[in-house]
This record gives C-alpha cells, sequence and structure tokens, in this order.
C-alpha cells in the first residue's frame, strides 16, 4: 500500500466546492482529510485569495504516477485551465503530489519533472505544510525535516501569520 499527502487549493469559482469535488473524487482512497485554511496568493498577488486543505490517501497498488493522474483528473473536473504565462495564477483547483511513501514506508524519492517527488516548494509554503500538520501532527517532509520545525523557519514562519484558519467550512461529507 502507498501512503501520499495531497495538498489541495483554489481561488476560483466556488471555492470550497472545488475542494469538495476533489474529496468526492477520492474517497476510495481517502484517510484523512485536514481542516480547511484561507491565504493569501503565493508568487503572482494579483489575484483572489486560496481555499486550501491537505488529503492524507493511500492505494494497495497506486504508484506516484497514479496519485498524479487522480490529480489530474480532479483539476480537469474543476474545470482547471493552465495559463503558461502564469505560473502561480488563479485557478479553479490546484492538486499537487506532495510527497508518496512505498508499501513498505520509505519516502519515494523523483526528479521527473512532471512529478518531482517530494514537492521542490513544499517546504516553502506555509499553505502546504499547516493543513498537512492537521493531518499527520508528527509528519515530516523527506529531505526536509519535520513539519512542525519547517513552520518555525523562515520563509514560512512569516506567511503563517497570514494564514486564517476557516473552522466554519468542511471538505468532508459528515
Amino acid at each position: 500500500m502507498t501512503l501520499a499527502v495531497l495538498s489541495l487549493g483554489s481561488n476560483l469559482g466556488d471555492r470550497l466546492a472545488h475542494l469538495r469535488a476533489a474529496v468526492t473524487s477520492l474517497h476510495d482512497v481517502l484517510l484523512v482529510a485536514s481542516g480547511v485554511y484561507e491565504t493569501p496568493p503565493w508568487g503572482d498577488p494579483d489575484q483572489p485569495w486560496y481555499l486550501n486543505a491537505a488529503l492524507l490517501v493511500a492505494g494497495p497498488t497506486a504508484s506516484p504516477r497514479d496519485w498524479l493522474d487522480r490529480a489530474r483528473a480532479a483539476e480537469e473536473a474543476a474545470g482547471r485551465v493552465r495559463d503558461p504565462g502564469r505560473r502561480y495564477g488563479p485557478r479553479s483547483l490546484d492538486v499537487d503530489v506532495v510527497a508518496v511513501w512505498d508499501e513498505d514506508g520509505e519516502p519515494v524519492l523523483s526528479q521527473d519533472p512532471e512529478l518531482t517527488l517530494p514537492h521542490p516548494r513544499a517546504h516553502e509554503r506555509a499553505f502546504v505544510l499547516r493543513p498537512w500538520i492537521d493531518i499527520q501532527p508528527y509528519g515530516r517532509l523527506p529531505g526536509h525535516g519535520w513539519l512542525t520545525d519547517l513552520m518555525s523557519a523562515e520563509p514560512v514562519a512569516t506567511d503563517v501569520m497570514d494564514l486564517r484558519p476557516r473552522p466554519d467550512l468542511r471538505i468532508e461529507s459528515d
């Protein structure tokens, strides 16, 4: 069984509905979903704020490529359109494969340009790390260390101040 952490984000359209649709599309492999956080845009400030969350998923035969395919299918279902001129531009849904562990619990490392594992910028992003702590309080980002340590180091420590927990929003069905 492989285990993966997926990061979800949406800042166009019905942001919460896009996150919920992603959760629904992954219901068969979902172990736990984080709380929802409202966060400022990263890398391209001229856009609406995001809703972000993280999922812990597990699949008996899922490869890292399978996780990427599921992530892209969720994005496509949400009408995601990639603008090559705005790498960090607005999106209906973004689903990133942050980290994957194999059936022995070992982190999967990949330098494939289409799926670099762990995600090459996850350690710099409060909007990835904070929701991940909800689902794995003692989690470690392979090659970077404990999530809690990463949260207290720059540049993440400054960005944490802008995250807004949204306990009024849920992405899992009751």
